[in-house]
Formats: structure tokens, sequence, C-alpha cells
């Protein structure tokens, strides 16, 4: 462990809840994208975390991105023949984007960046005491 290990987990993790939060808005953006027919709908992308080193510590090891992975769900489908991206039969394939679990996400996510900045500046503040005990 070295002398800056909480500011090193801090950052990981503010590095990490920022890519949370860019991805989230790309969902959150493209929540109306409808495809012509036949083509795959947009699919939420949902971040998948992963501890850095080979084991979980007290003190922890920080965080990283192991994988974006496409929500599996099944898209809606709804009867709009007016729309020039529907299909024969009239329907239009729906982008797979949960609104109200994005936001929710979200809200997790800003308050891991909140707190993974804390921690930085708790750890600053505290490397800075010792620096000052040494003055005295």
């Amino acid at each position: 462990m070295g002398a800056f290990s909480a500011i090193d987990v801090g950052r990981t993790g503010v590095g990490f809840a920022r890519y949370w939060m860019d991805t989230i808005a790309h969902n959150i953006a493209n929540q109306h994208t409808v495809r012509a027919a036949g083509e795959q709908p947009f699919r939420a992308r949902l971040v998948v975390a992963q501890s850095l080193g080979g084991e979980i510590t007290p003190s922890g090891s920080g965080v990283a991105v192991r994988a974006l992975v496409a929500d599996g769900r099944e898209p809606a489908r709804v009867h709009d023949p007016a729309n020039p991206l529907a299909d024969a039969e009239g329907f239009v394939t729906m982008p797979v984007v949960d609104l109200a679990g994005q936001m929710s996400d979200l809200i997790i996510a800003n308050r891991t960046y909140q707190a993974n900045l804390r921690t930085i500046d708790t750890g600053r503040e505290a490397y800075q005491a010792a620096l000052r005990l040494g003055q005295r």
C-alpha cells in the first residue's frame, strides 16, 4: 500500500463514475432513436465494474470498467404505419432504454462521483496535516 493509496482509490472511482455517467447520458440521448425496419434497435449500454488488484483489501484497491453490456430485453413494437421507418406491417421497433432505471443509475453514479471526490479531498487534507506536524 502506497502513501497515497486513498487518493489513488478515489481517483479510480472518479474515473469510473464519470464513464458511467457518460454512458447513461448516451443511453438517455438515444431513448427515442428509431432505426429502419430490419435493423437492430438501439439498446442501452450497461457498465460492469471490476475491482483492481487481486483481492479486495480493507483500504480498497480501486475500480475500473470491466465491460459494456447491451440491455438484452425484448424491444417494444409500436403500430405506426405513417412512420417512414415502419416495417411492412406498420410496426416500428422501439429502442431498449428504461428511462426510470437510467435516471436511478444516474443518481447513484453522481453520488459515487461525489463520494470519491470527497475521498480524494480527505486524503489530501490528511497528508497536508501530516506535513504540518513535521514543521512544528
